[in-house]
């Protein structure tokens, strides 16, 4: 059986438009949660020096830092080499938290007795952090990106788990403003001293985690259902999409097929 090459044509169109609706719902789904911006949001690793530095350098370079600190927050280097210093975080969240639901804020006596009020009560509320809200820590030269994540998540009481979110340092270079996705293991505090205390130079951001891979079980229940439920609706969408797409193109045939048969032979 052959087909003449105009009709072959047609099919061939119909493919590629096809071709253009024809998405499961999983794919649009996965694109929506990856990042809009992957091209300013450049997650790679962390350099990594060739060699750990020197009681003498890491001196040098806080004596460096300190005098170009113009708000009293310096670095104190310990006898066992280690030293602490302040970071501030810029929060860029654009989803709500889970929080505790019904419970007082958080005292003085709280705080110094590391008191977790979150595990008080079981009751959740979600709500939206201020955009580009900035918080300080004070922390050690050991402390890495995922114990940073998981204070400031602490200061907030957020219930959320801290797979969810992500820190990142924002550099700027040819004058754009670049951002790089941290390792858990990376620490915050030494970057920081390589980079000196101006923040234009360098500045630490919280986002959400968004790669690649979706982690389901960073997801309460209810957002999963949630999910499910957006993947119902677009997946009956391209199927609609579909159908419509047959029908035109069978519409098409029995009009041409009706033509052909009413000229004579």
């Amino acid at each position: 059986m052959t087909v003449d090459s105009s009709m072959s044509s047609g099919s061939c169109r119909l493919e590629d438009e096809l071709e253009e609706c024809f998405f499961t719902a999983k794919t649009t789904f996965f694109r929506h949660l990856q990042s809009k911006h992957s091209a300013k949001n450049v997650c790679k690793p962390v350099e990594e020096l060739r060699r750990p530095p020197t009681l003498q350098e890491i001196k040098q370079q806080i004596a460096s830092y300190n005098s170009r600190e113009k708000n009293c927050l310096g670095m104190k280097l310990s006898e066992d080499g280690t030293y602490t210093g302040f970071i501030k975080v810029h929060l860029k969240l654009r989803r709500p938290v889970t929080v505790p639901a019904g419970i007082r804020p958080q005292s003085i006596y709280d705080a110094i007795k590391e008191v977790n009020l979150a595990a008080t009560t079981d009751k959740r509320t979600s709500f939206y952090l201020p955009l580009d809200a900035i918080k300080q820590l004070h922390i050690s030269s050991t402390t890495t990106v995922s114990e940073v994540i998981q204070g400031l998540l602490k200061k907030f009481m957020v219930v959320d788990n801290p797979q969810k979110f992500a820190l990142f340092k924002r550099i700027h270079k040819d004058g754009q403003v670049l951002f790089q996705k941290l390792s858990v293991a990376d620490c915050p505090l030494y970057l920081r001293l390589l980079a000196g205390p101006d923040t234009d130079v360098l500045s630490f951001v919280l986002k959400e985690n968004e790669t690649g891979e979706v982690e389901w079980d960073a997801f309460s229940i209810p957002e999963l259902q949630n999910f499910l439920t957006i993947l119902e609706k677009e997946e009956q969408d391209k199927i609609e999409q579909v159908q419509k797409k047959y029908d035109k193109f069978r519409q098409k045939l029995e009009e041409a097929l009706r033509e052909s048969q009413g000229q004579p032979g």
